[in-house]
């Protein structure tokens, strides 16, 4: 008996630092080194200030910006601690309530177009960063007017920023919503210093 508790004993502590020490540090040391940027967050930088992280969406409300979509994260959206959708069903009337004042509201905006559907319903996570280039292009003639800029130079922006599906094939084409502010907010720099 006594032999048995000193194998398991061996066995518990060798385990706890081989898988608790050993390979974590070893895993944390392989990210950091060959995906540094993938490993801490892709963490987005602007004159020694994070603003935010290619991979967690962020809501943007002034006229001037593109909006991202709905998030269902926490009571205020986009938080990371509370990610998950509301779990509201296609026949919830709190959910059918919601998506048709968001409708309305964004449908104010370009009168007479079709909404959209990412601009008025939540991803699962309540968390994504990204729009479809059609809910990029439906809010181009906004962001122009409030901007000061032509339509054109607007639409230029985010075809530049659209990202095809991962390998050519996964996914649909997306815009990440934070980065195409953020260019644009460098549009906006340039010109004013001209």
């Amino acid at each position: 008996m006594k032999r048995q508790f000193l194998i398991a004993l061996r066995m518990t502590i060798a385990t706890t630092i081989l898988l608790g020490i050993v390979y974590p540090l070893l895993v944390t040391g392989l990210a950091q080194t060959l995906f540094h940027d993938r490993a801490n967050g892709q963490l987005i930088e602007r004159n020694g200030v994070i603003v935010g992280s290619r991979l967690i969406g962020q809501t943007f409300s002034g006229p001037g910006f593109f909006h991202s979509r709905p998030s269902g994260a926490g009571d205020n959206g986009y938080d990371a601690t509370a990610s998950g959708g509301s779990n509201l069903g296609p026949t919830n009337q709190k959910l059918i309530d919601r998506v048709k004042t968001d409708v309305a509201r964004v449908q104010a905006e370009n009168p007479g177009v079709p909404v959209p559907v990412d601009l008025v319903t939540a991803s699962g996570s309540g968390l994504d960063p990204h729009i479809s280039p059609a809910a990029a292009e439906f809010q181009v003639a906004r962001v122009a007017r409030e901007r000061g800029f032509p339509a054109d130079a607007v639409r230029a922006l985010v075809q530049t920023h659209t990202e095809p599906p991962q390998l050519g094939l996964l996914g649909e084409p997306r815009v990440n919503v934070l980065e195409l502010n953020l260019a644009l907010d460098e549009l906006t720099s340039k010109v004013a210093a001209h």
